[in-house]
């Protein structure tokens, strides 16, 4: 993609020379720039509405905003540098910023450096011209790599919202109609269990049975609270504590290594503490029954990047089978014996309502997701 978008800016490395020339003379304007670019935003409601965090992460975005400004004029324009600008288009999508607001921004970037390049007069008019083209290209590039991006997520976001709902009719009917001949074996144990009392191996059937049906109605209750649109109950939450509680909930098997590391630093979040405990719950239980049978280990990692709480859980296991990765989060995906492929799917349902994320990432040995919170 990167290829074909150079090829169609008509990108060379003449344009890469002229910018690298340019920086030095642009770089020290640059905050300024910055300012202006978010004294912009700030006056329209709907684009300061868009921003993680509201003006309170203005003064952490300038910084961010700098940065992009130093890659934009000093490469280098590889594959790396695709990626880190495709995110930024993905995490339009995740708040919701519409499309026009991206190119109002960038015509507002456009303006400003166009007029200090028109300031330097260390620059010849043939300089000067080159150096214009070439600022005109590698902002086309970057509007239509955000363009592309943004378009592929919000598709993709489409239709897993599509899948969800057809998902979702289909498990409200099915739990609906499962939970009746539930209820009723249910009775029938109750009342087999006071007349196979002196039954040793009665006893042990009717156990296992009841053992069953405890399994099946926690799948009818784990694919109703998938679907379920429960409004989320906002406070100020401590992460630690939640993260905490979720470490104690979980079944610890003997030989478990299980590392929490830099919790107490986490700021509290805005968001809802019983739904954030399920998610952690989740993902340590899955990293715990993924965790590698000889000296089993899982590591709960907290850490704050970009004005985000991030919380990895990880574990040493054999890792992420490769044919799966990219339908990890859907519902019913899975590749445990015994597993439903629901905790995943309410995960990132979890994270995204509270305006996060969960990725998985590999290690050299296991497997990492991480969970990114925006902070309060």
């Amino acid at each position: 993609m990167l290829t074909e978008l150079k090829r169609y800016v008509d990108w060379s490395t003449a344009d890469e020379a002229a910018l690298r020339t340019l920086y030095p003379l642009l770089k020290p304007r640059f905050p300024e720039i910055v300012t202006i670019f978010y004294d912009r935003i700030l006056e329209h409601e709907e684009a300061r509405a868009a921003l993680v965090g509201g003006e309170s992460q203005v003064g952490h975005l300038k910084v961010t905003m700098t940065q992009w400004l130093e890659a934009l004029f000093s490469g280098p324009w590889d594959d790396a540098y695709y990626e880190q600008r495709a995110r930024i288009g993905r995490m339009h999508v995740r708040i919701a910023l519409p499309q026009h607001y991206m190119f109002a921004a960038m015509n507002v970037l456009r303006r400003e450096l166009d007029t200090t390049l028109s300031e330097q007069a260390s620059l010849s008019g043939s300089e000067r011209t080159t150096a214009r083209t070439a600022l005109g290209r590698i902002l086309d590039l970057e509007l239509a790599i955000m363009l592309h991006t943004y378009r592929e997520d919000l598709l993709a976001q489409r239709a897993r919202a599509e899948r969800l709902a057809t998902f979702g009719q289909m498990a409200a009917s099915i739990g609906h109609e499962l939970r009746n001949p539930l209820g009723v074996i249910e009775t029938s144990l109750f009342l087999l269990r006071s007349r196979v009392q002196n039954d040793e191996r009665a006893n042990r059937q009717v156990e296992r049975i009841g053992q069953q049906v405890g399994i099946a109605s926690g799948i009818i209750t784990g694919l109703l609270e998938l679907v379920r649109d429960k409004p989320l109950t906002k406070e100020e939450v401590r992460l630690d504590q939640v993260i905490e509680n979720a470490v104690a909930l979980v079944q610890k098997p003997l030989g478990l290594n299980l590392h929490v590391e830099g919790i107490d630093t986490l700021p509290r979040i805005l968001g809802d503490a019983g739904q954030l405990r399920q998610a952690f719950t989740n993902l340590i239980e899955n990293a715990i029954q993924a965790a590698a049978t000889d000296a089993p280990a899982v590591w709960v990692v907290g850490t704050v990047v970009d004005g985000r709480a991030l919380i990895s859980v990880e574990d040493n296991g054999a890792g992420v089978d490769a044919s799966i990765l990219s339908r990890l989060f859907e519902p019913l995906i899975t590749t445990k014996s015994s597993g439903t492929g629901l905790g995943l799917s309410l995960v990132q349902r979890i994270a995204e309502r509270h305006g996060g994320t969960v990725e998985y990432a590999p290690r050299e040995r296991g497997a990492r997701f991480v969970v990114a919170l925006p902070i309060a």
